[in-house]
């Protein structure tokens, strides 16, 4: 037998597979029951209903991605801790973050799919939307703006606009992620990419050479 802090997480796994799939309102909470291995009835005993079994997975989801990327010495949430980790950072350094952050969003299974159940949501509500582009975009572009300012500041990389910076170094990533999360055997055509992304904007800001900062 299960125990139910076992039986909880299987809720919240199985629910995702199948959001991610086919979209929340597609999928039922008997259908979520039968893949867990439970009747219906149980799973009102872990969860009050579907929306909360959502809830559940976007706090989890969150709670992952912290944790995981703060061990590759990248705390998505915090730009002031990690400005040492960018201040003195090269070409190949920052090419090697870029790309298990990559990796790590395109093959860890909960965050892969989560991203994929918000692609297919964002247009279900303003709410979810609005969580869609702060996650995925407003948070990620506010974080770099606050590392290139900090590095303008200190005199390390060229003076610009830091906020358009940050939309010149993101939006190429999150372009080839969402190729990849479509055409899975683009990968390599996709890191390669990414490598030639990273260089290039390296040199930019460094007012073309190639050196540490």
């Amino acid at each position: 037998m299960m125990k139910q802090e076992d039986t909880k997480q299987r809720i919240l796994d199985k629910a995702l597979e199948l959001f991610s799939a086919r979209g929340y309102d597609a999928v039922s909470v008997g259908e979520i029951a039968e893949a867990v291995g439970i009747r219906a009835p149980s799973l009102y005993n872990h969860f009050p209903g579907k929306q909360a079994i959502f809830d559940a997975i976007v706090e989890s989801t969150a709670a992952q991605y912290e944790a995981d990327t703060g061990r590759l010495d990248i705390h998505v949430q915090s730009a002031s801790r990690d400005i040492p980790v960018f201040a003195e950072i090269t070409e190949d350094v920052l090419y090697e973050k870029v790309r298990q952050i990559f990796a790590y969003s395109l093959h860890n299974e909960q965050i892969s799919r989560f991203r994929r159940m918000m692609t297919i949501e964002q247009f279900r509500s303003p709410e979810l939307a609005a969580l869609y582009s702060g996650r995925y975009v407003d948070r990620v572009l506010a974080y770099h703006a606050g590392i290139f300012r900090a590095l303008m500041a200190s005199g390390e990389i060229a003076a610009e606009d830091p906020d358009t910076l940050a939309m010149l170094y993101v939006a190429p990533v999150l372009t080839l992620i969402g190729i990849c999360d479509r055409q899975p055997e683009r990968e390599g055509e996709c890191l390669e990419k990414l490598r030639q992304h990273v260089t290039l904007f390296f040199r930019l800001v460094h007012g073309g050479n190639n050196r540490e900062i």
